[in-house]
């Protein structure tokens, strides 16, 4: 029983480890109607900011950490203003495929800035566990779980009850029309990108913190893409039940199938519990149904 505990607990907090990820799909999303497949990559530059502020610079955490989120959000207005201000009223293919373009540029730009060494993150969190009884629960989890909830909760309030965050959403019901009724459009979708970056810093703290950090820790997008779909792309407080769904999945896939198997299981179930849900619910859980003349 100890086991199953465990597992399910620890695989519920990764989960939402990959719902604070998945909060930079669908903030972005949500706000200009831009799918960022490059989500992973601001991940890791954000993951590199903290480590230049941190180790480079050798600043205390208290003065590194918020030049970072500093930093992140300056690095998510530059790529609005360079890479989709042009772009507001243009098919979403084009913005789609903006942000593979964007996904290799960030890429190349963490290659040639900071090499493709692997460094050691900075410890933000306590390594020791918490001991529940027989149930060992990782701390940075934990830690990033309560962040989790609290930023969900946070930004799904903003969302539907600012008006700033109503004007973000008429954006991405349409351009045209929200440009119509005197909205900005570039001044949203800046905000969303902003908001984006600094996520996405926020959940590479709590990914790294006393790990190592290379660019190909990019790959933490990709197993968070199931929690945003899952939940919806419109929806920002699903995901928390979205990350828990998969996060249990994976961990007891991991415990109990994959011993069996010999591995790999856990690393796909999750996928197979989203196309499962997908299947019956094409929008995700939360996600709004659109009607549409053709």
């Amino acid at each position: 029983m100890s086991d199953f505990l465990t597992f399910g607990i620890n695989g519920a907090l990764t989960g939402l480890l990959y719902a604070l990820i998945a909060l930079g799909f669908v903030v972005i999303y949500r706000s200009s109607r831009v799918f960022n497949l490059a989500q992973g990559e601001l991940v890791v530059l954000g993951g590199f900011l903290v480590w230049w502020m941190v180790m480079a610079a050798e600043l205390p955490l208290w003065v590194g950490i918020p030049l970072a989120f500093a930093a992140a959000a300056g690095a998510g207005a530059l790529i609005e203003r360079l890479f989709f201000t042009r772009l507001v009223g243009e098919s979403l293919f084009s913005m789609v495929m903006m942000t593979i373009a964007l996904l290799i540029l960030i890429r190349g730009v963490i290659l040639m800035v900071w090499g493709p060494q692997v460094r050691p993150f900075p410890i933000i969190f306590p390594l020791q566990p918490i001991m529940v009884g027989e149930v060992l629960i990782t701390r940075s989890l934990l830690f990033g779980g309560v962040v989790t909830v609290a930023v969900a909760l946070g930004l799904s309030w903003f969302f539907n009850h600012t008006r700033p965050g109503l004007r973000m959403t008429a954006v991405a019901e349409d351009h045209q029309i929200a440009l119509s009724l005197g909205i900005s459009v570039k001044r949203s979708i800046a905000v969303a990108w902003i908001l984006g970056a600094v996520l996405s810093t926020l959940g590479a703290m709590v990914f790294l913190s006393g790990r190592s950090l290379g660019f190909l820790a990019s790959d933490i997008g990709f197993a968070a893409l199931p929690v945003a779909l899952l939940a919806g792309l419109e929806s920002v407080a699903g995901l928390l039940l979205a990350g828990v769904i998969v996060g249990v999945a994976q961990g007891l896939a991991a415990g109990y199938l994959d011993p069996l198997i010999g591995g790999g299981v856990s690393t796909v179930f999750p996928s197979i519990v989203m196309l499962a849900i997908l299947f019956l619910r094409p929008t995700g859980l939360f996600g709004w149904r659109v009607i549409e003349r053709v």
